[in-house]
């Protein structure tokens, strides 16, 4: 049974802040890239009433000399930094959007460098 106040809508809005919607972002951004959260910076733009998020960060990325002795390290954390980016953008999309229940747009995404990470295939 449903309970009379559970059936009707609660008048009110609800809002989440700048710093909240910041702080996903920030958060699946680093989780996609291999990064810290306090490496990426978060700004946004309304885009025709939807948010536009953007984004500047670093990506982890095998040691080149990893990669030199085992070229499959590339593969094996994720692939090429283009291919990465691309994949990341909907994932961080629907990851921000699902979390924070926020129209997104789409991300724009910058690598600003990288950070050489032990990270890769186990053996």
């Amino acid at each position: 049974m449903v309970r009379q106040e559970e059936a009707r809508p609660l008048a009110g809005h609800n809002r989440i802040s700048t710093q909240a919607l910041t702080s996903v972002a920030k958060g699946a951004a680093a989780e996609a890239f291999g990064v810290l959260p306090p490496d990426v910076r978060v700004s946004w733009a309304d885009d025709g009433g939807l948010l536009a998020l953007s984004l500047a960060l670093p990506i982890s990325i095998p040691p080149l000399t990893a990669v030199l002795r085992d070229p499959g390290r590339v593969e094996a954390q994720g692939g090429a930094v283009w291919d990465r980016t691309a994949r990341a953008k909907r994932a961080i999309l629907d990851r921000v959007s699902g979390l924070t229940g926020s129209a997104l747009s789409r991300v724009n995404i910058r690598i600003t460098g990288v950070r050489a990470t032990a990270g890769g295939r186990v053996r």
